[in-house]
């Protein structure tokens, strides 16, 4: 895994009530400016919008293959890390070396590891959800809706 040392300069960011497109662009920027990133408790991201919507917008992303050959992409994650990790990965210019070791920094989590609890965890108050009248669907809800 990672030594001690490594991980006394990574910042740990803490998903959980977050929403999922301004929690990424944030985790991105930093990556692209070179810290290193753990993000804890994945599966309680959420995205906002109405819950049928969102899962149909999932469900049609995985469907999609190329009729001459299935097995050619594009391939989306069905698990609650890779989505969130995925969703960042569409905010880095991965394609370039700049991205590319931008997102090798990143790690993502599902849940909230036992190495971690005397870490200091770090909150993103401009990530939380604001509105208590709109709608989200967790990452986990996602999953098992699907």
């Amino acid at each position: 895994m990672m030594s001690d040392n490594s991980l006394d300069e990574t910042k740990i960011i803490d998903a959980e009530n977050s929403i999922l497109g301004r929690l990424a662009s944030i985790i991105a920027k930093r990556l692209l400016n070179g810290e290193k990133i753990i993000v804890l408790n994945a599966d309680k991201a959420l995205i906002s919008g109405k819950k049928d919507f969102i899962a149909a917008k999932y469900l049609r992303r995985w469907r999609i293959k190329t009729k001459s050959n299935p097995l050619k992409g594009p391939f989306y994650p069905r698990e609650t890390d890779q989505i969130l990790k995925r969703t960042v990965r569409g905010m880095l210019p991965y394609h370039k070396s700049r991205g590319k070791e931008a997102y090798h920094r990143l790690i993502v989590y599902n849940n909230f590891p036992y190495q971690f609890r005397e870490k200091e965890i770090e909150i993103i108050p401009e990530t939380q959800r604001i509105n208590p009248k709109a709608t989200y669907l967790s990452l986990d809800e996602l999953k098992t809706k699907i």
